[in-house]
């Protein structure tokens, strides 16, 4: 399945088919015995899926402790996570378990991603009619570490939470969440953008019971669009600036969703039930994870992680070493003068 992963193939047809061609090698990969449709079908369907999931988590331990020295900015060494959710469409009549509205299914897999070295320390799927603030419950917060949210997440209760436990958060605020100020904070010179930055608490009881505390408010203005954003936290040392770049940074987590739907195979399923759906998930995250891992231990910060996977995509088969692809991917050949030799387009 790894294989199919990193070789893009579209079915367990096409990953047997490539495997048949190549069976004096795999011995070499490490299958030992014969691979037939049926086993591949049968462990993919019926194998747990948490099988996976703790090799995915064994691996991103790793990674996280490869990238342990990279760090946000100078002034935040603390952790930063960005959490979301994405939503991978399926068809009704093949998954007809994964009901989301009336012609389509779907499930949402949920996700937080550290943003300094972009390696997803959290995931969980779920239906996808599931609102994306019940994920917050199941997920074990960090003292000191920042988690940055869309107002999707916004629920007092939950934000409670985060600050009872030593955490930062900063998300946007929802227009029908009513706020009164308390004092405005100092703004200096290097509050480009800041309209304002006040500390707030919420104005209705029901509210102000679920979050028995003051907030703080930043309003910026985009100096790229003009657009003006309210953000609110519950961190009130850093700069407002910080704030805003702290909220900005969350498009990384939508740049890895991106990435691993159009480089990985998690839009079309080799199986039908759930077991084979999140089998097939947590091996596509074992995948990207592992080349972030190889990144960072030979020291290929030259390339980038799609011209990694694909490097790989084309070498599963050689028996090279691996450090040995990567120099013969720099190998520029010599010009070559021959004057025998014609040009394409002197043809």
């Amino acid at each position: 399945m790894a294989f199919g992963q990193l070789t893009y193939r579209n079915s367990l047809r096409d990953i047997l088919a490539c495997l048949r061609a190549n069976k004096n090698k795999l011995y070499h990969m490490g299958i030992r015995g014969g691979v037939s449709l049926n086993n591949l079908s049968n462990a993919n369907m019926n194998r747990d899926w948490r099988i996976y999931a703790e090799f995915a988590h064994v691996l991103i331990n790793t990674a996280r402790n490869l990238y342990a020295d990279e760090k946000f900015s100078e002034e935040i060494s603390e952790p930063v996570y960005a959490l979301d959710s994405t939503t991978i469409s399926l068809s009704l009549s093949l998954f007809p378990w994964a009901e989301f509205r009336e012609s389509r299914g779907a499930i949402k897999l949920h996700t937080l991603l550290e943003i300094p070295s972009s390696i997803p320390t959290f995931i969980d799927i779920t239906a996808a009619k599931q609102h994306d603030v019940n994920v917050l419950d199941r997920i074990v917060l960090e003292p000191g570490a920042f988690y940055i949210m869309d107002m999707g997440y916004m629920d007092f209760v939950r934000l409670h939470r985060i600050t009872t436990s030593g955490a930062f958060f900063v998300t946007r605020l929802k227009r029908n969440i009513k706020l009164k100020r308390r004092y405005s904070l100092p703004r200096d010179a290097s509050s480009l953008g800041i309209l304002s930055d006040q500390v707030v608490f919420a104005e209705k009881e029901d509210s102000y019971s679920k979050y028995p505390g003051v907030l703080r408010r930043v309003r910026y203005r985009d100096p790229e669009d003009g657009d003006v954003y309210i953000y609110l936290s519950n961190n009130f040392t850093l700069p407002g600036t910080t704030i805003a770049s702290l909220y900005k940074a969350r498009w990384q987590i939508e740049l890895f969703f991106k990435w691993i739907k159009q480089h990985l195979r998690i839009k079309a399923f080799f199986g039908h039930n759930l077991n084979a759906v999140k089998t097939q998930v947590w091996i596509a995250v074992s995948v990207y994870v592992l080349v972030a891992i190889l990144r960072k231990r030979l020291h290929l910060e030259r390339f980038s992680l799609y011209n990694i996977l694909q490097i790989l995509s084309v070498s599963p088969f050689c028996y090279d070493d691996i450090q040995q692809l990567f120099t013969d991917a720099e190998f520029q050949l010599a010009n070559n003068n021959n004057p025998n030799q014609l040009s394409l387009f002197d043809l």
